[in-house]
């Protein structure tokens, strides 16, 4: 198969999609490995470390949609990109659909097959290729929050740990999957005041024999999640639904509750965000005050760290990548049912539910006949 490595446009993307040694694996299974000229530089991979392993350097994106029957992005297609995708074109990448009714459109126009890492799930609930950037962003949150607490940057001027005989910084974290988990163990390290809140019992349960002493765990309802914000220093959104939509559990009068300076991360920006007062922003542009609360809204944030993110990245995606060409993705995906839930677009159809329950539009089952 002829596999296209783009080079991301998304406005401060430094990640890649495949380091060397990935292209290094895909070229010793047979395949042809076409990257964009540059794609690495961001993370530190240099074209010739590319060609070095038997890739093949290509001047435009152009040249790849037009040759690979597989592309490769780490963010969605842009709309600069919309046009060049072709029918029966696998595009695997993060989409984040739900939050992006634009590029729904445009793939759907397409008539490409369009496999969504972050919907990719295992038996158990696991998102395997969503957990690698999940873990970078919620250590990345408290890291943020830290940076901007500070009053210098519009912040409370709030130590994390405190010092002895005085308060540390108190974190609610809303969400105990993978970014929560992550942000509070960070947070819990830097000796806060941490409070996990979480609708599954289960969970908080695995949680209470896993996380350290001063990590407090809470049942999430209206009444506990407006009590715990109102209280907050920093607020870490990290609502998942997977492939769907995320759930604004903060509301904006919530939001005036809080202290002045304050800080919100919405790690769940990309699918929509957990707070109302939400908005996407950008590397260059990271915050925005609403009730004299600080909002941090990247929808790329592991970006920022691009060098550790590409090659968590490639970790978790290469193994997929290689059944798809190796497979061809209609094999792929009869004999991965993980990867089956991958598939959110295809010939001109939705075929992934909680895409099309975002805007209301058709949701048509998967059959080997749709392409």
């Amino acid at each position: 198969m002829v596999v296209g490595i783009l080079k991301e446009i998304k406005l401060s993307e430094n990640r890649v999609s495949m380091t060397p040694s990935g292209v290094d694996m895909m070229v010793h299974h047979g395949h042809t490995v076409l990257v964009e000229k540059g794609a690495g530089t961001g993370s530190g991979f240099s074209d010739s470390e590319y060609l070095s392993v038997g890739g093949k350097i290509m001047n435009t994106a152009e040249e790849i949609f037009a040759l690979a029957e597989m592309v490769i992005h780490v963010k969605e297609i842009m709309p600069s990109e919309y046009h060049l995708v072709r029918p029966g074109q696998i595009v695997f990448a993060y989409l984040h659909l739900a939050a992006d009714l634009s590029q729904i459109k445009a793939l759907m126009e397409s008539r490409c097959v369009a496999i969504s890492y972050e919907t990719v799930e295992l038996p158990n609930g696991n998102l395997p290729l969503l957990q690698p950037m999940s873990e970078v962003a919620g250590r990345m949150s408290i890291q943020i929050s830290a940076h901007f607490l500070e009053m210098s940057h519009g912040g409370r001027g709030i130590l994390f740990g405190g010092v002895p005989g005085v308060a540390p910084a108190k974190v609610v974290v809303l969400g105990g999957g993978v970014v929560g988990t992550n942000a509070a163990k960070m947070a819990c390290g830097l000796g806060a005041d941490v409070t996990i809140i979480d609708k599954n019992l289960d969970r908080l349960r695995y949680l209470s024999d896993t996380m350290p002493a001063n990590c407090k765990l809470l049942m999430s309802n209206k009444m506990t999640v407006c009590e715990e914000v109102k209280s907050a220093d920093v607020l870490i959104g990290a609502v998942l639904v997977a492939g769907g939509k995320t759930p604004q559990i903060v509301t904006s009068e919530m939001v005036s509750t809080m202290k002045k300076g304050a800080v919100m991360v919405d790690v769940a920006i990309d699918q929509g965000g957990c707070f109302e007062t939400s908005h996407p922003t950008t590397h260059q542009d990271p915050v925005y005050m609403v009730d004299g609360v600080i909002h941090y809204c990247v929808g790329n944030m592991p970006g920022a760290v691009a060098c550790t993110s590409t090659y968590a990245l490639t970790n978790a995606t290469l193994p997929y990548a290689l059944a798809l060409a190796d497979k061809g993705w209609k094999k792929a995906i009869s004999d991965d049912p993980s990867l089956r839930k991958g598939l959110n677009i295809c010939g001109g159809k939705i075929v992934y539910s909680p895409v099309a329950e975002a805007f209301g539009l058709e949701y048509c089952p998967y059959t080997v006949d749709l392409a």
